[in-house]
């Protein structure tokens, strides 16, 4: 780390120290700082910040003061610090340089899957049955973080199986790599009292828990009970001042009452700060394309999403129906990649077709293989922002991709043939396809 760096680091700690003797006073004082240094950069996202900061009606002004009252002072300045200047700051640069030098995609994140294993037995979902077959051992993830590094990537996710299966491992590698922030996409309902223990002395380690909305949804499909587990794990969170968010995936079937306004209310109370809304994507050979929302669900979605992260206090990210803010997909390296618990490197969480193995090469040499720059040179994949997906709105493209490349299936139970899968959403493709075109010419005019 350069000298640079390390004093802007040391002034990001010192302003946070400086936040919390007031924080309501003090966040004025430090826009007023940070407008005066910044010589002009990043001026519209600091218009946004400024008026959330003075305007004591905007949603996001008690959303930020809530992070300084409600989670842990330690916390907040240790994933502050690894985020803002580890991720961002330092990690952007590197990320770019990499991809000058060696003319392929360099991701901000990484996406891995601890294990195969999980404790609980949801319906549509494999883990369970599959058991404790596949797992990342301890310095398969350690070596795989070190590698990450020298590219610049500061930001983990654990995916699976169930990643905390492997807590003890989790929170080891939160200590070795404590510049590093780790999310952790899980169940909840192996979170206790000793491990948020654990996580507030890391300080590095946020879960995203899965829900499917209320009990009635989430118990029908991860077992009767889960539900109140998982509202005890995010009380407990709550009350231990820790950092969470939510994970939601809408489908046909739970869409209307996940992007409800009684939902968010419930994850505010219960004291979330983000929620990640992803798309069902009809994945596997059992995978029913009868859950894939239909045009008017999506839209429904879009629209409500987009309304209520306007007027309430908790942060939204719709995967699919924001690709306009990072230009499209995102897989394949540009901003994110997937290994999973057999090392195979997929350039995404949905789409399991590979042509590499951690175990077999490096990161770099994975990143430069023919899928992965199939990725690179492909993308964005469609000029309209609404139609981001290479496989779900524009399946012959992942078609093409896997076939031109030779990658295989990398689902070991019951491996996928490319043709299978997209052509399950070929109809979903067109009947999308006019909705989208409207509703993206209507953006485009500034008529959201």
């Amino acid at each position: 780390m350069d000298v640079s760096t390390t004093v802007k680091k040391l002034g990001l700690e010192q302003a946070f120290r400086y936040l919390y003797k007031d924080p309501e006073q003090n966040l004025l004082k430090l826009m007023d700082w940070a407008d005066k240094f910044a010589k002009g950069e990043f001026a519209p996202q600091r218009a946004v910040l400024r008026e959330v900061i003075e305007n004591p009606d905007h949603p996001y002004h008690q959303y930020v003061l809530n992070l300084f009252r409600n989670v842990d002072e330690d916390v907040v300045k240790t994933i502050g610090v690894n985020f803002f200047i580890n991720a961002n700051l330092v990690g952007w640069s590197t990320q770019e340089e990499a991809r000058r030098k060696y003319g392929c995609n360099v991701p901000w994140a990484i996406l891995l899957d601890p294990t195969s294993a999980c404790n609980l037995h949801c319906t549509g979902c494999w883990a369970a049955e599959y058991g404790n077959k596949l797992n990342l051992s301890f310095d398969e993830i350690d070596d795989i973080i070190r590698q990450g590094k020298e590219l610049g990537v500061y930001m983990y996710i654990y995916t699976g199986g169930e990643p905390l299966v492997r807590k003890r491992d989790l929170i080891r590698l939160c200590e070795k790599h404590s510049d590093c922030v780790f999310l952790c996409f899980t169940n909840a309902t192996l979170i206790d009292e000793a491990f948020a223990d654990e996580m507030l002395r890391v300080k590095n380690f946020v879960p995203a828990i899965s829900l499917e909305g209320f009990e009635e949804a989430t118990d029908g499909r991860r077992g009767k009970g889960t539900y109140e587990k998982v509202i005890r794990a995010m009380e407990l969170l709550q009350r231990k001042k820790l950092l969470y968010g939510i994970s939601a995936c809408y489908t046909s079937a739970n869409y209307d009452s996940i992007t409800s306004e009684a939902f968010y209310d419930s994850l505010i109370e219960k004291g979330a700060y983000f929620i990640w809304y992803f798309h069902y994507m009809p994945v596997g050979n059992d995978a029913s394309p009868a859950l894939l929302p239909t045009p008017e669900q999506r839209l429904e979605v879009y629209h409500r999403i987009r309304r209520l992260r306007r007027v309430k206090p908790l942060f939204a990210m719709d995967f699919q129906n924001d690709a306009e803010y990072v230009g499209g997909c995102i897989a394949g390296g540009r901003r994110y990649l997937h290994i999973n618990a057999n090392g195979d490197v997929d350039p995404c969480v949905f789409i399991h077709y590979s042509d590499s193995n951690i175990r077999e090469k490096t990161l770099l040499e994975c990143l430069r293989s023919p899928i992965f720059m199939a990725y690179h040179d492909g993308q964005p994949f469609n000029e309209n922002m609404l139609r981001p997906c290479p496989m779900l709105e524009n399946p012959q493209l992942l078609r093409e991709m896997v076939h031109r490349t030779g990658a295989r299936s990398t689902d070991l139970q019951s491996p996928e043939s490319v043709d299978h899968l997209c052509g399950k959403c070929t109809a979903y493709a067109e009947n999308w396809k006019p909705e989208a075109e409207r509703l993206w010419e209507e953006t485009k005019a500034g008529g959201k």
